[in-house]
């Protein structure tokens, strides 16, 4: 274990250092924002999920970065799709660069005006909101969360784009593990 958390954390630098690759621009239709480990969420797993979101806010120099820990525990808590949080903080703010001045609020929650203490309050809020008043009255997918999240008709596929970003970048860590022959 020890072995593999060291390849990780080898594969996780090269992939900060790597260039952004040119992802397709092609999302999932009906995109489940339920997690689709159901509870498992095996230290492995967990630990690409991580290394996926913080190569992508590293690569949009997110001020967020050092809350990927809450991204993943906020989706662990909640059963969500650990890359539905920072997808819609990807369109809303690009991953935070673009907020209401001090409002800690990458979301647009609230028209981007509710005010956060901090972004790591801003995720868990969210996260909490989204599954008890979408999730649970039966808004699952991005599509069916899209109409009562925001007016615009394209909001559920760029929130894909982004989603779909994550996932390259977990192909990505799946591809090299493979390589090196490492089983999970």
């Amino acid at each position: 274990m020890q072995n593999l958390i060291k390849i990780l954390s080898i594969i996780f630098l090269f992939l900060v250092m790597a260039k952004p690759a040119n992802g397709q621009n092609i999302a999932a239709d009906s995109a489940k924002v339920l997690s689709t480990e159901s509870g498992n969420f095996s230290t492995l797993r967990i630990i690409k999920k991580k290394m996926a979101i913080r190569k992508i806010l590293n690569d949009y120099n997110s001020p967020f970065l050092d809350s990927t820990e809450t991204f993943v525990s906020t989706c662990m808590n909640y059963d969500l799709d650990c890359y539905l949080l920072p997808s819609i903080a990807g369109l809303e703010s690009t991953f935070g660069n673009f907020v209401h001045p001090n409002s800690n609020n990458p979301f647009g929650w609230g028209g981007g005006y509710i005010i956060f203490a901090s972004w790591d309050e801003a995720i868990k809020t969210v996260g909490r909101n989204l599954k008890k008043n979408y999730i649970n009255k039966g808004a699952d997918t991005i599509e069916k969360i899209a109409p009562i999240y925001a007016e615009s008709n394209t909001w559920a596929s760029r929130v894909s784009y982004f989603r779909n970003q994550f996932e390259l970048e977990e192909d990505k860590i799946n591809s090299v593990l493979s390589q090196n022959q490492v089983n999970l």
